[in-house]
């Protein structure tokens, strides 16, 4: 045998250790559990054949506590670059098998180092996040690890697309990058995002409580708002991954791609779906879908905050994000939440270029003393600081119902929306009619003969002068009323129109978002 062949040899005997992970009962394990290896994970994500990995021989470094010549297979994580859908992406994915995925000083600078490509090659980053959190042996170079991760998660925020995947736990110190990031995936049994564990709540406060309901994947989705997207299986995550990246640029200086236009399903028929009279609901997705090319809409955070609604959908081949007003939830008024999660969407949306248009239909901000202790002041600032602040073409419709602050913070003209239109039915007004005829003609209704037909008169009678679209349309705030089947047409027209929409912003380092 040749030099070259036993150097071969060698390589490819090192490399078939290399990737065995923690070894064979331990991936048995990770399978019993229904989760999947690092490796089959990323190559059941990515194009066919397109991974390369690198730093697959690395070693940790850690010194005491019977870690010396202990054997940690690549240090318990994968990396590398490969493709999905043809275009390029930087990944790592975590190995349980591999001391539980634990974090230490060479884990992280596997992390950090494929952090840095993807930044450096101007490409998106996924992490794959299953890991038991810091590695103890390491003591503080754990923790340092982290930060370094930290770190970098703040710097290529807006510049490339940041995705975070919870296939195991996730705890501890480790979740906030994924906090960080632009958009998380959790699956159903699998995904597990905590600070405290169970074993330490129970120790510190004597509770007894189960992981699924400290941190599980419906708790992030439907109630702390810290997952974007939620699947029932590892398989149903990569697909929606795949869409994302599909709807989404690489980079802060590219333009989404444009796809094929498409006229809306026929069984969308716009004019049918919101009824006239305010009081009754309606999805205001099927709005969406009515102007969108095949009808086609990418829902983000759908399970958290459902009286707003948010995601991407194609208008003549181009992405938009949407925002819009959900009158099947709480009417679809603002509060606390909604305004957490369209303020933040909007702000991606303008990091990216991506052109925002707005469907509202909303009574105002939620009422109560529990809105007004948990801040809905400072909450709300983030939907009006997020509008004003977004340079990207901003088109808004507005369905119904425009009332109050709320008028104000659905980027309307006041926050410079580039285009505002109305349908005939929208009522803008300061508040709904009912609220408002009692208050301006109260004097009347209380000293008239039948009290109940003098309001439902003036209730009319302010209808008439006030609660309707001409009133704003005769100051300018209006662009054009118009029919509910020419929707799609106008839009069509105002992102094609604004496609190279410049703004000049006075100089400074940064604003200071009511956070």
């Amino acid at each position: 045998m040749s030099l070259l062949s036993r150097k071969i040899s060698e390589l490819q005997e090192r490399t078939a250790k290399a990737v065995q992970g923690g070894g064979a009962s331990a991936i048995a394990k990770q399978i019993a559990m229904g989760k999947l290896p690092a490796r089959e994970r990323i190559n059941q994500l990515l194009d066919p054949g397109s991974f390369y990995e690198y730093d697959l021989f690395i070693e940790h470094e850690a010194r005491g506590f019977g870690m010396e010549g202990k054997d940690l297979a690549g240090d318990g994580v994968v990396i590398g670059t490969g493709t999905i859908n043809g275009k390029p992406v930087a990944i790592y994915a975590q190995d349980f098998t591999v001391a539980g995925g634990s974090l230490g000083m060479m884990h992280a600078r596997k992390i950090t180092k494929i952090m840095d490509y993807a930044l450096r090659m101007r490409i998106p980053l996924i992490g794959i996040n299953d890991s038991g959190g810091a590695r103890i042996q390491e003591g503080v170079n754990s923790l340092a690890g982290y930060g370094e991760i930290f770190f970098r998660n703040t710097m290529a925020s807006g510049v490339i697309p940041q995705l975070s995947v919870i296939l195991g736990p996730c705890a501890g110190g480790a979740v906030y990058s994924p906090a960080l990031t632009d958009y998380v995936f959790v699956v159903d049994k699998i995904s597990k995002m905590f600070i405290t564990g169970p074993e330490v709540i129970k120790s510190v406060l004597g509770e007894e409580i189960d992981m699924e309901a400290l941190g599980g994947a419906r708790v992030h989705s439907e109630i702390t708002g810290n997952a974007h997207f939620f699947a029932n299986s590892e398989a149903e995550c990569f697909t929606q991954i795949k869409t994302l990246l599909d709807y989404i640029p690489a980079h802060n200086e590219a333009r989404c791609e444009k796809g094929k236009v498409a006229e809306p399903d026929k069984k969308f028929k716009i004019d049918k779906i919101v009824p006239v009279d305010p009081t009754k609901p309606y999805d205001v997705r099927d709005v969406i879908r009515a102007v969108t090319d095949s009808s086609e809409f990418f829902e983000v955070q759908e399970m958290w905050a459902a009286n707003i609604v948010i995601g991407y959908g194609r208008i003549n081949g181009r992405t938009v994000g949407f925002v819009a007003n959900q009158p099947l939830v709480l009417a679809g008024v603002l509060d606390c939440d909604s305004s957490d999660k369209a303020a933040r969407f909007i702000r991606y949306c303008d990091a990216f270029e991506i052109p925002i248009v707005t469907l509202e239909d909303m009574p105002g901000y939620l009422p109560g003393v529990d809105q007004e202790h948990a801040g809905v002041i400072r909450h709300g600032a983030k939907l009006l600081y997020a509008y004003s602040e977004a340079t990207v073409p901003k088109v808004t419709v507005i369905l119904r119902k425009a009332y109050g602050g709320g008028y104000i913070a659905m980027n309307s003209r006041h926050l410079r929306a580039d285009f505002v239109f109305a349908w005939p039915t929208a009522e803008i007004a300061v508040m709904g009619p009912e609220g408002a005829a009692n208050i301006i003609f109260r004097k009347e209704i209380m000293e008239a003969e039948d009290p109940d037909a003098m309001r439902k008169q003036k209730v009319e009678e302010y209808k008439q002068k006030f609660a309707n679209p001409y009133v704003a349309a005769a100051k300018g705030y209006i662009d054009s009323v118009i029919e509910p089947v020419d929707t799609r047409k106008f839009l069509i027209h105002s992102l094609e129109v604004s496609l190279n929409k410049e703004v000049k912003r006075p100089k400074k380092k940064h604003g200071i978002p009511p956070f």
